[in-house]
């Protein structure tokens, strides 16, 4: 079955960085679309950036353009969210997603397959 696996989430200070990571198995992967979302408590999941099945110019947020960053390997079937200049709004859940070919920038019904989730907490 498919599988998504987040890791790299953590405590840090504002204007600090960290880097979010995503292994894939049990899909093409060179197929899908990949995207990042996040989710405080009390809101909607919201979309934060995506790369499409060829890379090509990514999708983001407009809260995150200029300081996230994402990236695919194909080889590896995995994906990266190079997070920086963190803000205390930036704290979320992060959620990896997978959706054949294109990405959109949501809604989260968009994509077919979900990660668990990683926890990002940015202190002021």
């Amino acid at each position: 079955q498919v599988q998504l696996v987040e890791s790299g989430g953590g405590l840090v200070q504002a204007g600090g960085s960290l880097s979010l990571s995503c292994a894939a198995s049990g899909l093409t992967f060179s197929t899908y679309g990949m995207g990042w979302f996040r989710q405080a408590p009390g809101k909607e999941r919201d979309f934060v950036a995506g790369i499409s099945w060829r890379g090509g110019s990514p999708l983001y947020a407009d809260s995150v353009k200029g300081r996230f960053t994402i990236s695919r390997d194909n080889a590896k079937t995995m994906v990266f969210l190079q997070m920086n200049s963190l803000k205390p709004e930036d704290t979320a859940v992060y959620y990896c997603a997978a959706r054949w070919r294109m990405v959109v920038p949501g809604p989260a019904s968009e994509y077919d397959y979900w990660g668990q989730g990683t926890q990002v907490t940015v202190s002021s």
